[in-house]
């Protein structure tokens, strides 16, 4: 990078996490950072830290992704700060716990916003000055669930990640030509409030130790994976094992097994409408 021209990122979803690991690597090497997510509080408190110890300009755009407008209002915000993106990370994220029709359709269609149209708008709106420039990256931090068969439980999640990391590929193909890179990450188990936020801590804390992996190392290999032009990269050699394993399998046996497993590590039930 060129520290007389340093570059900027936008991380969503950057107040805990994946997306603070996100943002903590960037800063690290010197990204200049704009960080969105809900909680204005903690994006503060962790743009005063890496404003202190990197000596990087921190800014930060407290929104909710799950309103249709918001992903209007965050570049009209970039706009109106004189922002430029060069690096795109299309983290934020979580889970809906339950049966399908055990949900509310509000609650469903609050996560495809933020889930599957926020990310897609956001590169939409911010990709052409990428390729005006020549230069940019988009990360769509996807999961191993999109490369597997669905699971009971949290009926739309794998379905939302394997569209992105569909939409990552096209994106790649159509991009890279112009200088910009795009890369869905596939993570699988990562140390994070995912599991607290979606009620399955207790289920997943019975899963072996060595399917586990640490944001940092998540994020750590991500970034090389988008410098290096990957489209897909799946984090971690038990994830990606488990990968070759379930695309050799039959489609049949393969649903089947992910069925009878479902239970240890997603929530099957949840509250009826009130």
């Amino acid at each position: 990078m060129d520290d007389a021209n340093p570059r900027r990122a936008l991380v969503t979803g950057a107040s805990a996490g994946i997306g603070e690991a996100f943002a903590r690597q960037l800063a690290s090497c010197g990204y200049r950072l704009v960080l969105t997510a809900r909680r204005a509080d903690r994006l503060q408190a962790l743009a005063e830290e890496l404003r202190l110890r990197h000596h990087v300009d921190v800014q930060v755009i407290a929104l909710n992704l799950a309103d249709p407008g918001a992903p209007v209002q965050l570049v009209a915000e970039l706009a109106r700060r004189d922002l430029c993106i060069d690096m795109l990370v299309n983290n934020a994220g979580y889970g809906v716990p339950g049966h399908f029709d055990a949900v509310t359709w509000q609650t469903h269609a609050q996560f495809l916003q933020v889930m599957i149209t926020a990310p897609t708008e956001l590169a939409h709106r911010l990709l052409p000055a990428m390729r005006a420039r020549g230069y940019g990256y988009i990360i769509n931090v996807a999961s191993l669930a999109g490369l597997m068969p669905g699971t009971a439980g949290q009926s739309l999640y794998a379905a939302a990640k394997s569209y992105l990391i569909k939409f990552s590929q096209s994106l790649s193909l159509e991009n890279l030509p112009a200088g910009v890179h795009v890369t869905a990450v596939c993570p699988g188990l990562t140390y994070s409030e995912f599991h607290d936020v979606t009620g399955t801590r207790s289920l997943v804390s019975r899963l072996p130790r060595w399917l586990w992996m640490d944001a940092d190392t998540v994020v750590r290999q991500s970034l090389a994976a988008v410098g290096h032009g990957d489209a897909v990269y799946v984090n971690g050699r038990a994830n990606r094992l488990v990968k070759i394993l379930f695309k050799c399998l039959p489609d049949g046996m393969a649903l089947r097994l992910v069925g009878r497993r479902s239970a240890d590590f997603r929530a099957q039930e949840t509250a009826t409408h009130s």
